[in-house]
């Protein structure tokens, strides 16, 4: 969830290096921020509050030096607050310290070293990391030697960056929370002079270089002008560099006000990558390599938020394949597995970094389970630790609420189902609205009147949305995004749960907004639902096709092309998207960095 930045090699350009880099980071967190620099000695400054109150608070300061790490946070132990900001230190202020994750153990740590008569002036686990490399080089340890001792008393998740005065140079060490290597102007796998970064994911440093050595679960780094990479019985590992395909220019706003938004409107592009030479339209034919073979007698899904509305979609894509096919939340599949049989189970995850997830695909693996990931990260710990990787190509996502990566998912599951057990009349009826998607997205962009909707409610007291088949994960889609950004009571339901209980919180301040999509069975019952709900005094929001008769008892409408009712998915939740930016925006709240939440949730 934090961000961790680092580098070496920039010379005077180190701080405003490491301030870039927390720029960029801030969708991981933004409870507070802080830098360490080391020259002489070391030097920090920190604060609670977002990276513009850190660039505040360090003018005027001097700060120098060639080596520096910094963090940006967003709380598990401890408040908001200047003593809980990373960077932390020992009692000599010789050793500063970042870190992402939860260190489990840390108050039996903590309380072992207070009766030694270390002194703690924070709330956080982190905290008992420096003054274990300090205890560590008191016993007479070499500054790496502290930091591999270190790093083998904690217990849960870590990425770890250290600066250790009289130690040229960073010590970094990963557990189950990502951490990418940098290689800058200079720098490569085997040289001994050059730029080099560290941080918790490529948009820190992507400004400066776009070759990468992903990290792997406990092992070790050393960056000191070169690069050691050893495994954690000091083993020398040899790391193949890769290079990221997206321009750093994806990664800023290009003149939107708001990352959401650009993402928004970024999604026909996002899509038309997604299925850039996996679709041919004149065949009905689907691509995907080798991942067509998988022929699975069952699936199932694991993920979390938005992610989990994906699975939903998923599973119901198999089902009417006839596979079996179920979407588990992966916090509870981790804890309590299904049995697991011949099942290919499939984790998506945007950053594939998702904590919860990792833990379910890891629990299934140990079960002897095949796995599959849906990610937009390459290279990440999903991406190397699954059988199997489906991209959803839908460039970097900025803004903490999901956009154009929930309709890439949508459109990787699609192709997916179609290549490995849909029969070809499926196809020949789907994948000509697939090809039709980055079009119909921009009509929907050109001419929606969410805005118009938005103006309407923002003052209304819930919000409820309803679909059916695959408009119900939509439905759940639409609530879940407007609670991220409004701060606002929404709820989704299946159309036809109604009136087993949420309708008794239905009346004339709760606008309801209704899936009706097509003209089939599932189309008219939900119009029934209108109805129940207008009996009730509700106002109806409508997003249809204007194949059924919904509009007749609407109150307003967001219209979308005609198309297949699995295409038609995506094109109902960007209307959904755009209300919920509209009213967030109304509102004035923080759209991009909502209260309490983060991008990347890498712990449990």
């Amino acid at each position: 969830m934090c961000g961790i930045i680092g580098c070496i090699g920039r010379g005077d350009e180190t701080l405003d290096t490491l301030v870039h880099g927390l720029e960029k980071l801030e969708y991981r967190g933004y409870d507070s921020a802080g830098i360490a620099l080391l020259d002489e000695s070391l030097s920090t400054c920190k604060t609670s509050g977002k990276i513009a109150d850190l660039r505040e608070k360090l003018d005027g300061q001097a700060l120098t030096g060639e080596v520096g790490i910094g963090h940006t946070r967003w709380s598990t132990h401890g408040p908001p607050t200047d003593e809980n900001a990373h960077p932390h230190a020992d009692c000599t202020d010789d050793v500063a310290v970042v870190h992402n994750g939860i260190i489990e153990n840390y108050q039996p740590i903590r309380d072992e070293l207070a009766a030694a008569g270390h002194q703690f002036t924070s709330d956080t686990d982190t905290e008992v990391v420096p003054h274990l490399i300090e205890s560590n080089l008191s016993e007479g340890l070499s500054p790496e030697a502290a930091f591999r001792e270190t790093i083998g008393r904690l217990e849960g998740s870590y990425a770890i960056a250290a600066i250790i005065e009289d130690a040229e140079g960073l010590f970094v060490a990963r557990n189950d929370s990502p951490l990418v290597v940098g290689l800058g102007e200079g720098a490569s796998t085997d040289s001994d002079r050059g730029e080099f970064f560290i941080a918790s994911d490529v948009p820190a440093f992507r400004d400066f270089t776009g070759d990468v050595i992903y990290l792997e679960d406990g092992e070790f780094a050393r960056l000191d002008g070169g690069l050691t990479v050893t495994d954690s019985q000091g083993n020398r590992v040899d790391k193949e560099a890769h290079t990221v395909e997206w321009d750093a220019e994806e990664t800023g706003k290009s003149g939107y006000d708001h990352f959401m938004l650009k993402e928004i409107h970024e999604q026909p592009r996002a899509l038309r990558q997604c299925l850039r030479g996996r679709v041919e339209e004149q065949t009905a034919s689907v691509d995907i390599g080798d991942l067509a073979d998988l022929n699975p007698a069952g699936v199932q899904f694991v993920a979390c938020g938005t992610s989990y509305h994906a699975a939903m979609y998923g599973a119901q894509l198999f089902r009417d394949a006839g596979v079996p096919a179920q979407a588990y939340l992966a916090s509870e599949y981790a804890t309590s597995p299904p049995p697991v049989g011949n099942t290919l189970v499939v984790g998506i995850s945007q950053s594939g970094e998702t904590a919860d997830t990792l833990a379910a695909l890891r629990e299934a693996k140990n079960r002897g389970a095949r796995t599959f990931t849906l990610t937009n990260t390459v290279g990440s710990t999903m991406d190397r630790e699954c059988d199997h990787t489906l991209y959803i190509r839908s460039g970097p996502e900025i803004g903490v609420a999901a956009t154009k990566t929930f309709a890439g998912q949508l459109t990787a599951l699609n192709l997916f189902s179609m290549a490995t057990v849909e029969r070809s009349s499926t196809r020949r009826n789907v994948v000509p609205a697939l090809r039709e998607l980055p079009g119909n997205v921009q009509q929907i962009l050109d001419t929606s009147a969410a805005e118009d909707v938005a103006d309407y409610y923002e003052d209304a007291q819930s919000y409820f949305f309803i679909g059916r088949g695959h408009q119900y994960p939509v439905a759940l889609e639409g609530a879940l995004k407007l609670k991220e950004i409004s701060y606002e009571h929404a709820e989704g339901f299946a159309a036809g749960e109604l009136k087993h209980g949420p309708l008794a919180l239905v009346d004339e301040d709760t606008p309801v907004f209704a899936m009706a999509i097509g003209d089939d069975e599932k189309a008219r019952k939900t119009v029934g639902n209108i109805k129940e709900v207008e009996a009730r005094d509700a106002p109806v929001v409508a997003v249809t096709d204007g194949q059924s008769d919904a509009e007749r008892y609407a109150d307003h409408v967001l219209e979308i092309p005609e198309t297949h009712p699995r295409a038609a998915a995506v094109l109902g939740n960007v209307q959904l998207q755009l209300v919920a930016y509209h009213i967030a925006d109304q509102l004035g709240r923080s759209i991009d960095k909502p209260r309490n939440l983060a991008k990347s949730v890498t712990v449990e």
